[in-house]
């Protein structure tokens, strides 16, 4: 090979290299904008001791392999921070108001740590975000109205923090929203309507919600719904109707007025937790109860137990208002092993077809105790029940005129 020969083959090699170079630096170089905010997150959180998360973390490097940061081409599209396994210390620190700039994130999320201060309102900005879980950590104050802006955002996980202030009623308006888990905070004021007709599950339990729920204030989409231990009022019977697929319910523990309906007890729910609110009226589902557990202790409720309960596993219809005889067919499957708890104490409760020498199985729990009769059967009850075994006569007398 001559001279010229030598030389177009190392022209050529040259060039080859030179192309190489370019399509690795197109495919690698991260967007400067999305490098930039990495950083500034980067050093506004930090490892809790026993965390090694940000080890991975070397701006030397490509930052779409580092630990928890996931690329589409040249852009952030997730954000995962904190160590998935479990016992993990976490991290610490304050989220930078630079995660708005991550403008194709569509997943962020943090796993539990010592994470404090406010949720930067720059979240507002990321248009795309889908996914958006910051849990059991020390996020405080208010949630931003902005959050409304987040369109496209189906999962909103803000539970066991800090949080204080009213929901905002433009995270209501959301149209794509599924998942709203906000329990566990110091949230204040009403419940806002949700417009989202793909709202499966909202878990507000354990904050400081008052007021009431407008009838046509949740989506028939609902499939968990949890609000106990708040302050909430009112009656529920035409929201409760309307929600027909819900598999989880649990409202105890505020102050809901009026009846219960009896479509409630008709739908798909395995969990039914109703009890310490102002319920009243009888219940009389129309057909057998099918729910695996049904709490409705601690309200008003009155008239006779509906042999229809017979069917449920663990009843609670203690500290109400209801007459009459226990039915039959509940008293039949207690025998019979198929109920394991039957509440029954501190009602007006008059007699229970049950013999001296039938005896409950040990797999089962009955508790009969301060009705208006004496109990045939003496079975261990809970504590709180007290010690009197029946109800006062004048009372019984008192209730019945």
């Amino acid at each position: 090979m001559g001279k010229q020969g030598r030389r177009k083959m190392v022209c050529y090699a040259l060039f080859l290299v030179a192309l190489f170079q370019c399509k690795f630096w197109a495919v690698a170089i991260l967007d400067p904008l999305d490098f930039l905010a990495l950083q500034s997150i980067r050093k506004s959180l930090h490892d809790l001791p026993g965390s090694t998360f940000f080890a991975s973390w070397d701006f030397t490097s490509e930052p779409c392999n580092f630990a928890g940061v996931y690329c589409d081409s040249d852009r952030v599209v997730a954000l995962n921070l904190g160590d998935l396994r479990a016992g993990s210390p976490g991290l610490t620190g304050k989220i930078d108001v630079a995660i708005g700039k991550l403008s194709a994130l569509a997943e962020f999320s943090i796993v539990p740590g010592r994470i404090y201060g406010p949720l930067p309102p720059s979240i507002s900005h990321l248009k795309k975000l889908r996914f958006l879980a910051i849990s059991r950590n020390f996020i405080s104050r208010n949630i931003s109205a902005t959050l409304g802006q987040l369109i496209s955002l189906k999962t909103l996980d803000l539970s066991y923090n800090q949080l204080t202030g009213e929901i905002p009623r433009s995270i209501g308006t959301l149209p794509e929203l599924s998942n709203v888990i906000l329990c566990h905070n110091h949230l204040s004021g009403s419940v806002p309507p949700f417009l989202s007709r793909v709202l499966t599950r909202l878990d507000l339990k354990h904050n400081a919600l008052t007021g009431s729920l407008a009838p046509d204030s949740l989506p028939p989409s609902l499939q968990s719904l949890s609000l106990s231990w708040n302050q909430l009022s009112g009656p529920v019977d035409r929201l409760l109707s309307r929600l027909d697929q819900l598999s989880f319910l649990d409202l105890s523990l505020n102050k809901f007025t009026g009846p219960i309906p009896c479509r409630l007890f008709s739908f798909p729910i395995t969990n039914l937790q109703l009890e310490r609110n102002l319920f009243s009226g009888s219940v009389q589902p129309a057909d057998q109860v099918t729910i695996s557990t049904v709490d409705l202790s601690h309200n008003r409720l009155s008239g006779q137990i509906s042999p229809m309960f017979s069917t449920v596993q663990n009843l609670y219809l203690n500290n109400n208002r209801f007459t009459g005889k226990v039915p039959a067919g509940i008293v039949g499957r207690l025998l019979s092993g198929n109920i394991q708890i039957l509440y029954l104490q501190h009602n007006y409760l008059t007699g229970m077809e049950i013999k001296s020498a039938d005896e409950i199985p040990i797999s089962s729990s009955l508790c009969l105790q301060y009705n208006c009769m004496v109990p045939l059967v003496q079975t261990p009850c809970p504590f709180k029940a007290g010690n009197e075994k029946t109800r006062p006569t004048a009372q019984c007398n008192e209730w019945k005129g």
